[in-house]
């Protein structure tokens, strides 16, 4: 701490709920409380993470050009579309519309390799996995002639951190308390803080030398949409699907869609699903083992989306979508250009679920 001052007290921390949950006195031990505690603490771990990277970075230029965020940037004030940059709230994001697709806890820039970093307290690697995945196939999206790789620092007594990618390099750190942060913010009135510490160096940039490719999001989904349905005669283009670029898509979008089925046809599969709409829209999305599986989608209205989920058992259940997250503008997307070239029969999602089933056989 004596390396980065009182530097951890000038970032935004969102702790409204917290304090509220202090002055109920709710129990400490309460799940509610300590879910609240740990989002903090993990905000804390890692804002405390990437001052000692920028640290690292000024004493090690050879690793390339580190971009700043949080206080050691202004950030932009303007919502950008289909950019990777620093927001206003000085997060380093990908924004497509008005949606932020992905954050990244840092980012190492260098002539040939990028470096994405993750900097969490979680205990276990395995809803993590997918998180990379999906964060690799946007920077492969976003700069195809660099390779990809990933700084992922993890905390003592983390399970499963030597089976992440071969394409990560882990850090381990020794555990990490945030109350003496936590014992400022509470303070009436604060007490003062140190000057604000600002390393510099020529390696130490702000997000204008990232130089992206072109990528249009929604575009490319309707091409994913149209690729998988290409192949005459079938009912899933199997050759597309197995391309490196398919894959990478798969990991980006976290599905892809592959056409409708008409509502009564839907409910024959699964009469006990309540209010099925007039067409219920596939996808294909791969889970947290690398499996492709079909899931589905009924849009209610523009803010209203259900996801029916289907187990290893075959059963369904519902669960209502985010009505400002990206599966909701996708799947209005979707529905608006496909035709009835596109329906789905009960024959045809029989075939699609026994071709999914062989690649993993």
């Amino acid at each position: 701490m004596d390396q980065i001052g009182d530097n951890l007290l000038y970032y935004d921390y969102s702790i409204k709920h917290l304090l509220n949950l202090d002055k109920k006195g709710v129990d400490k031990e309460s799940p509610e409380y300590l879910s609240s505690y740990r989002s903090f603490e993990g905000a804390v771990y890692e804002n405390y993470l990437y001052e000692m990277l920028l640290i690292y970075a000024k004493q090690n230029p050879q690793i390339g050009q580190f971009i700043l965020k949080g206080p050691h940037t202004e950030g932009s004030q303007q919502h950008l579309s289909n950019a990777l940059h620093v927001n206003k709230k000085g997060q380093i994001v990908y924004r497509t519309r008005s949606i932020e697709i992905n954050e990244f806890d840092g980012l190492i820039y260098g002539e040939k390799e990028i470096h994405f970093i993750e900097m969490t307290l979680i205990k276990s690697v395995t809803n993590l996995k997918r998180r990379l995945r999906k964060k690799k196939a946007l920077l492969e999206v976003l700069f195809p002639n660099h390779e990809i790789k990933a700084l992922i620092i993890l905390c003592e007594g983390v399970t499963g951190s030597k089976q992440l990618p071969d394409y990560c390099t882990v850090w381990i750190t020794k555990p990490f308390v945030a109350k003496d942060v936590y014992a400022w913010l509470q303070e009436n009135p604060r007490r003062k803080r140190k000057p604000f510490l600002r390393p510099k160096g020529p390696t130490l940039v702000d997000d204008s030398v990232l130089d992206v490719f072109p990528f249009k999001y929604y575009n490319s989904l309707g091409w994913m949409l149209r690729r998988l349905r290409a192949k005459p005669n079938a009912v899933l283009n199997m050759g597309f699907l197995k391309t490196e670029v398919c894959t990478r898509y798969i990991d980006l979008f976290t599905k892809v869609y592959l056409g409708y089925m008409d509502g009564h046809h839907f409910q024959k599969m699964y009469p006990h699903v309540p209010n099925v709409t007039e067409k219920v829209v596939v996808s294909i999305e791969k889970d947290h083992t690398g499996a492709l599986l079909l899931t589905y989608f009924m849009q209610h209205s523009r803010k209203k989306l259900d996801n029916v989920v289907i187990n290893k058992h075959g059963e369904a259940s519902v669960a209502k979508k985010d009505p400002y997250g990206i599966s909701v503008t996708e799947v209005y997307h979707v529905l608006r250009i496909m035709d009835d070239s596109f329906v789905l029969s009960i024959k045809n999602i029989k075939v699609v679920e026994k071709l999914l089933r062989s690649l993993d056989s």
